[in-house]
């Protein structure tokens, strides 16, 4: 078999949908992919079982059988679309939102499978945007900060309400039914790769970024999870032990089970997963300090490496060798971004704009973008918190909510779209100023995903932040950067680095920052930094409204 007929497979399990890629191994061009959304989406109202039971506020969660059918249809579909000898495929890599996390039998099974679970909402998948466990995270960080647990520095000072450990506590103290017949807590990604493979791993990105493991201390300790809750003492031990391995490294070859499933030869390597966002770094590029890698979709993750470990407030874990070997990694991120924006389309746009926007033959988005493209910084008399989904970084507070002020009779729908998309500019500085702050230089931002259509949004986030802004067409990265560990499971290149070089992106466009719009929008971000510490950290009126949304007085 000839180096050039050999190939790899990404799948980039997202928010709604996956999509599966296949690149060529001699020079990284891709070759087909197919997207194959969930049958049931995102699970945030009902349960999709009979009788429908209702969901409080802030759940969201997914049926994991979504994702294997997903993977068999994708798979098989990009065989099928490409007609290449599936033995020609070296090495199959996967990338997941993170934290998504569900609870398993010993042999794997999802709990929400079983009959006499399938009518509880613990016992499906909480999907990373799951935001009840809040309490629970409150708790974690105020016994951690009381006790000093060394690891709390690694996430900023205080984790999120996203990870697996509040995710956990929040069905032990809920549910404890569910939590004793869990014997695994397992992110989704690892959970898919053991189906795969017939071999239970942990990836080091996800295990080390959400679930507070560290490959020279471990995960807490046995005391401090007692400290949280005497039956909670051997939630490590009991249920999330297993190997621990760096994304990339070969987790066993594919099962039959499977490979009749997809088409592809028993026994393809599968590598250990990685996070749909770091995946994404890979799929750019980020391969040095000074590059600030955005991945941008229903929310947005920011990836920074450096040669040192430093404490960054509100971040969302620091991991040695947790996107690219031989850095530490970073990561933050904001909670929504475009999540935002279609939350605002779908609820708050006028009849007459949706049918201007089908005369003239665009989408809301466009219509929206021209329109608002026409208006100039500080021009709305508007200005927002993009806090819809609560903050990620660097409040790290699910129970904070948006916020928009200057509005008058007068406001029209594009001024508030502006507004929205500024807040998750000002969003992206104020992470990039918590890096400064520290002695980090964020020279430059890359920028992927879904909202780079969004030409207003890029320009928008150059002048905000005052720095270029590069720009990849490829809606592939996170898929792309799936594909870098297939190859490297498989074997066509030594090290992930060496398979970046082939396979990352090449081509970029360049937004540069607009020298008259920076002060503007200094002295709208100047306004929005005080609302930013007012409402995050003084006032309790949005914590005291989301309370008695929830009938708690």
């Amino acid at each position: 078999m000839g180096f050039e007929e050999r190939y790899t497979i990404g799948i980039d399990f997202g928010t709604l949908s996956a999509r599966v890629v296949l690149f060529s191994i001699r020079d990284g061009s891709l070759v087909n992919s197919v997207a194959i959304p969930y049958q049931h989406g995102v699970i945030d109202e009902t349960l999709p079982v009979d009788g429908n039971p209702p969901l409080e506020a802030d759940w969201a969660l997914q049926d994991p059988t979504d994702y294997l059918q997903a993977l068999r249809e994708g798979v098989s579909l990009i065989l099928q679309k490409t007609g290449i000898n599936p033995h020609s495929v070296i090495g199959l890599g996967i990338d997941f939102t993170s934290c998504t996390v569900l609870p398993t039998t010993a042999d794997g099974t999802p709990l929400c499978c079983l009959e006499n679970f399938r009518r509880h909402p613990h016992s499906w998948v909480k999907l990373w945007k799951h935001h009840a466990a809040q309490p629970e995270a409150d708790h974690i960080n105020e016994l951690a900060t009381r006790r000093k647990e060394p690891w709390l520095m690694r996430y900023g000072g205080k984790i999120s309400a996203e990870w697996i450990f509040p995710k956990a506590l929040q069905i032990f103290n809920e549910a404890p039914e569910i939590y004793e017949a869990a014997s695994r807590f397992i992110e989704a990604g690892d959970w898919v790769v053991w189906q795969l493979t017939g071999h239970e791993v942990r990836s080091a990105c996800s295990a080390g970024y959400k679930a507070l493991w560290n490959r020279n201390t471990g995960y807490p300790s046995k005391e401090f999870c007692n400290a949280l809750d005497p039956g909670f003492a051997n939630f490590v031990e009991e249920k999330l032990s297993s190997k621990v391995l760096p994304p990339g490294e070969k987790v066993g070859g594919l099962t039959k089970y499977w490979a009749t499933a997809t088409g592809l030869p028993e026994g393809l390597a599968v590598a250990v997963p990685i996070i749909d966002a770091h995946a994404g770094a890979l799929g750019i590029g980020i391969d040095e300090p000074g590059k600030l890698a955005m991945i941008m979709g229903t929310s947005t993750c920011h990836m920074f490496l450096s040669d040192k470990e430093e404490f960054v407030e509100g971040i969302c874990g620091v991991v040695k060798d947790g996107i690219v070997p031989g850095y530490f990694g970073y990561e933050a991120g904001q909670a929504a971004v475009g999540d935002i924006f279609d939350w605002y389309l779908r609820n708050g746009v006028p009849d007459q704009y949706q049918k201007k926007a089908r005369e003239t033959g665009q989408d809301l988005h466009q219509y929206l973008e021209n329109l608002a493209s026409n208006l100039g910084p500080g021009e709305s008399g508007l200005l927002a918190l993009d806090w819809l989904n609560g903050v990620r970084s660097t409040l790290i507070d699910s129970n904070l909510t948006g916020l928009i002020i200057g509005i008058t009779l007068g406001t029209r729908p594009e001024e508030i779209y502006r507004a929205f998309i500024e807040a998750t500019a000002f969003g992206t500085k104020v992470i990039i100023q918590a890096f400064e702050e520290v002695g980090f230089a964020v020279k430059s931002l890359y920028a992927a995903g879904g909202l780079i259509k969004n030409r207003l949004l890029l320009q928008i986030y150059s002048d905000v932040t005052g720095r270029p802004i590069y720009v990849t067409s490829d809606e592939l990265v996170s898929a792309r950067g799936a594909a870098i560990l297939g190859a490297v499971a498989g074997r066509a290149y030594p090290s992930i680095t060496e398979a970046m070089r082939i396979l990352a992106v090449k081509d970029f466009n360049i937004y540069q920052p607009i020298s008259e719009h920076i002060a503007i929008y200094q002295t709208l971000f100047d306004e929005y930094k005080k609302l930013y510490n007012y409402f995050g950290r003084e006032n309790p009126a949005m914590k005291t409204l989301k309370h008695l949304q929830k009938g708690v007085v």
